[in-house]
């Protein structure tokens, strides 16, 4: 029986009986109840209630009665299969209030995140033909063998133990130390198992650092385009949230960027317009930062996805007074699903952010840490992203000569990498009504004007990625795209 289902209440103007009877035929005809499923006996019932039995009887038999309850002998009592064939779909059946639906929920909220703006994609976008949207992945490039057998030794009885038991706040090892040898002295960065967090996402990340490191007095700064989900974080901290202006080498060293406190920033491919910042420029804004006491956090935005030149060092690695925090994520590479993602910052942040996360989700699942470093320390994570590298650089060029040959009035920065084109549409584009109307034509494109912090944003940007199309259907979406574009 399912406890809830009814409940009775003394000092009502019904019945007993009635309300007994009243709250089996709701559960019936909202589908709560199943077909043939069984209901509690009338002395299970009556002893669930705190009712005589004589009472759930009469109720009962009025059911049996009116046809929504059979009776089998030595069995018990049944929701007929009348009842539920005459019963309207549940959707369609209204649901009575809430006893605290006159609360206002409005005025006891302390933050409303649901009204900011963010990125919306739909959930069936491989149904689509020409999906050109970011942050999924092509699943014919994905090792699934090697993940899977990564997965059965993760779930073996070797280690059962690391991945069945709560941890409390510490994350898996072998993990800590794949990241700590493997991914981050690729980067350039050197780093203590102490100053590595686990998490589940950059996201998390940044949730955490913006929780410890935010309040409403801090001037923060970030990129102007940039990052939406990481500028309504810090809007949900601060007030002070200061946009900071782009050039063609990334982030701009800047009077603003002086009167900051925290700057978050993202040089290996800038989130949306995909620039690399230049080795000068670090330089310069960790300068800066020394000079004017600001804290950097810097997402390692698609490191991986140089087509061009060596991919520069991190801001992390070049900092020698502690200030930059660096945020990584192994999404990216594996699988948007997987969530993990991991922080490196000195020692003392990173214990105040194990304990924050702690009272949020505690660790990440167990059995993904292991699977996943299992998967890096098998070399399968290495040999996926020299996979993805010559894929993504192949569509990365077809992408580009596309563009240039179908949409050449369009201007797009200048690129060196990533999984997508920043393009600047002609004067007068709304790119929201061009990405409804290439929808209806089975082409996914991402309008660009939720990237911009300011009310007024230009609506003519829009995003083409290309890591979750196939490399033969680029040209042809761009070609559909590109009609459009000239309506």
């Amino acid at each position: 029986m399912r406890d809830w289902l009814v409940h009775i209440r003394r000092n009502e103007h019904a019945s007993l009986q009635t309300q007994i009877r009243e709250a089996l035929v709701s559960a019936i005809l909202d589908g709560q109840l199943a077909r043939e499923e069984p209901i509690p006996s009338t002395r299970k019932m009556a002893k669930s209630l705190g009712v005589s039995r004589n009472t759930v009887v009469l109720a009962y038999q009025g059911l049996l009665d009116d046809g929504y309850l059979v009776a089998r002998e030595r069995s018990g009592y049944y929701v007929s299969e009348k009842a539920i064939e005459s019963a309207a779909p549940p959707k369609l059946v209204a649901k009575p209030q809430a006893a605290t639906s006159s609360i206002d929920w409005s005025s006891r909220l302390t933050m409303n995140p649901a009204e900011q703006s963010n990125v919306s994609k739909p959930l069936d976008w491989q149904s689509y033909p020409y999906p050109f949207i970011y942050g999924q992945v092509d699943h014919t490039l994905f090792p699934l063998a090697e993940w899977r057998d990564c997965a059965r030794q993760a779930l073996g009885k070797k280690w059962l133990g690391s991945w069945t038991n709560d941890t409390w706040a510490h994350d898996d090892p072998l993990l800590v130390e794949q990241i700590r040898r493997r991914i981050l002295p690729r980067r350039g960065i050197m780093a203590n198992d102490d100053e590595i967090l686990v998490t589940l996402g950059a996201q998390n990340a940044l949730y955490l650092l913006t929780t410890l490191l935010v309040s409403p007095g801090t001037r923060v700064g970030m990129e102007e385009p940039g990052y939406p989900d990481v500028r309504n974080i810090f809007r949900l901290a601060t007030p002070n949230v200061a946009l900071l202006p782009m050039d063609e080498r990334g982030l701009a060293a800047s009077e603003e960027f002086n009167a900051c406190d925290l700057v978050f920033t993202t040089p290996s491919h800038q989130f949306p317009t995909t620039v690399t910042m230049p080795l000068e420029r670090r330089m310069e804004l960790l300068k800066r930062a020394a000079k004017h006491d600001v804290v950097i956090i810097e997402d390692d935005y698609e490191f991986e996805t140089n087509y061009v030149n060596e991919p520069c060092p991190a801001l992390k690695s070049l900092d020698d007074d502690g200030r930059v925090i660096y945020v990584g994520s192994l999404s990216k590479t594996l699988f948007p699903g997987l969530r993990l993602g991991f922080l490196v910052a000195p020692r003392n942040v990173v214990k105040q952010a194990r304990a924050l996360r702690r009272l949020m989700v505690r660790h990440a699942p167990n059995n993904n840490q292991r699977t996943a470093a299992l998967f890096l320390s098998l070399g399968h994570h290495d040999t996926l992203i020299r996979r993805l590298h010559r894929a993504y650089r192949s569509r990365w060029e077809i992408m580009g000569e596309a563009l240039k040959q179908h949409i050449p009035e369009s201007s797009r920065v200048p690129s060196f990498g990533g999984t997508s084109y920043w393009v600047r549409g002609r004067q007068g584009l709304d790119s929201e009504e061009l990405a409804q109307h290439a929808a209806e034509k089975g082409v996914l494109i991402e309008p660009g004007r939720v990237t911009f912090g300011v009310n007024d944003a230009p609506r003519n940007f829009y995003r083409l990625a290309f890591s979750s199309i196939e490399e033969q259907k680029i040209e042809p979406g761009i070609r559909i795209l590109a009609d459009l574009v000239r309506r």
